[in-house]
């Protein structure tokens, strides 16, 4: 049974409790979804698009009641939540300013006759959602299906029905009618039997690789497409000719921000031997300053994690690598009594006995290796079941093009840490997941490519 609870990670409190769905509950909520398909894939696009810049404006003119939500169900901090919801609105309003042209037909140049592409929806979709970011992860689902026709059933994580039910009523408003958009508190049992559902079409999911491996297997013995964005332990380069400090702010923002909560977090520093001394100390020093504390008081810059069972997860693999030989240069297991709250740690000399090697890190904890060359960089990049994000930094654009042509990942930041943008694809490879999201590519994940062909 899953358990829909909001819990304040900064003082372990119970906050409210929202019951699972119903059987009965799940299924008309797909009954309702299928039925709603055929007015909404027959609205003109623009009708679509121009309910897509209303949920814009809407979020904007709530986004700090929105960002509130956030905090109380994740612990993100007060600034954090509301650089979240300008991209949740950004994404938005992509869709509703490109989607439209992204999805006009194509004619298509054939040696006889005529041909044209049209992009069609398929129908009912089940997004299952992460906690990390609440409302970012489902504005990349939602946005490009609802603008192409598709109707959304949407099942939260079990740590953040409240700003789940928040984002259905801001659609709500904006004129997305009830059954093209639906929340539903489903459990892992009744996920199952949407997946195989003969109405629902395909399923997006954003989670571990676990989770993606269990409904790919469901969504594959049905028959329905699947994007499947996962996990990652993203790779960070600094070459021996990387402006050091430079390298380094952009380090400790792409592994602490969200308390290091992010797919595409710079969980691995691999530096130059050249210039790993300072730029370990350079980075440690501004790790050493950052303000863990209260996420609603300004100035904070890592809130708690999202839960007391991260915040030990988290230690568990720090006190296991420091088992194993590595070493702990700033921060550590220690924590406070009450809260969810990890120190921002930074570990070196991690051998690969330890977990902390392999495993993704979704915490503030970095791992720093040292390298002899860009070979040995490269090969410790690579050396990770996963491939979703990456970054290199150095001066010489051929050398860092060339070592990006070799990096086994779905993106390469060059010169500044991972980060999001709604009109870039998102998504990996390998363990990392299957399919894109955002930008044109992400609109056509879930959609008909259907020929016309006139002899």
């Amino acid at each position: 049974m899953t358990d829909y609870r909001v819990v304040d990670p900064a003082t372990n409190t119970v906050l409210e409790t929202y019951p699972s769905a119903t059987d009965a509950e799940v299924a008309a909520a797909v009954e309702a979804s299928a039925t709603a398909f055929s007015a909404w894939r027959a609205r003109p696009v623009a009708d679509r698009a121009a309910a897509l810049t209303k949920v814009a404006a809407a979020i904007r003119g709530e986004i700090d009641e929105l960002g509130a939500i956030a905090t109380r169900e994740m612990g993100k901090t007060a600034a954090e939540a509301r650089g979240e919801l300008q991209i949740v609105a950004d994404i938005f309003d992509f869709y509703a300013d490109q989607g439209p042209g992204f999805i006009a037909d194509r004619a298509l140049p054939v040696a006889t006759g005529e041909a044209t592409v049209r992009f069609e929806p398929l129908g009912v979709l089940l997004g299952i959602m992460p906690w990390n970011y609440p409302y970012y992860q489902i504005a990349r689902f939602a946005a490009p299906n609802l603008l192409l026709g598709n109707t959304v059933l949407l099942k939260p994580a079990p740590a953040c029905p409240e700003s789940a039910y928040a984002f259905q009523r801001l659609l709500r408003g904006a004129g997305i009618p009830e059954g093209v958009y639906e929340t539903v508190l489903a459990t892992n049992e009744q996920v199952a039997s949407v997946i195989e559902h003969p109405a629902v079409q395909g399923v997006s999911l954003t989670g571990s690789e676990r989770a993606g491996r269990a409904v790919g297997e469901i969504a594959g013995r049905s028959l329905k497409k699947v994007v499947l964005e996962l996990g990652g332990s993203d790779p960070f380069i600094v070459l021996d000719d990387a402006d050091v400090v430079e390298a380094a702010k952009a380090a400790v923002v792409g592994r602490m921000g969200n308390a290091g909560q992010a797919c595409t977090a710079a969980k691995r520093l691999i530096v130059a031997e050249a210039v790993y001394d300072e730029f370990l100390a350079e980075f440690t020093n501004r790790v050493a300053a950052l303000q863990v504390g209260d996420p609603t008081v300004a100035g904070t810059d890592i809130g708690p994690l999202s839960s007391e069972a991260a915040a030990v997860s988290i230690v568990e693999l720090v006190e296991d690598a420091v088992a194993e030989g590595a070493r702990v240069v700033v921060g550590g297991p220690a924590r406070p009594a009450t809260g969810a709250f990890v120190q921002p740690t930074v570990l070196v000399d991690v051998p690969e006995s330890a977990r902390a090697y392999r495993e993704e890190v979704f915490g503030p904890v970095a791992v720093v290796h040292k390298v002899a060359d860009d070979e040995e960089a490269v090969r410790l990049a690579n050396d990770t079941p996963y491939g979703l994000g990456s970054a290199v930094f150095g001066t010489d654009p051929e050398r860092l093009r060339e070592i990006a042509d070799r990096l086994e990942v779905g993106m390469v930041a060059i010169n500044h840490s991972s980060r999001t943008q709604a009109d870039l694809p998102f998504g990996g490879v390998k363990a990392s997941g299957i399919g894109r999201e955002l930008g044109e590519f992400g609109l056509h994940e879930f959609v008909n490519v259907k020929l016309l062909r006139t002899v």
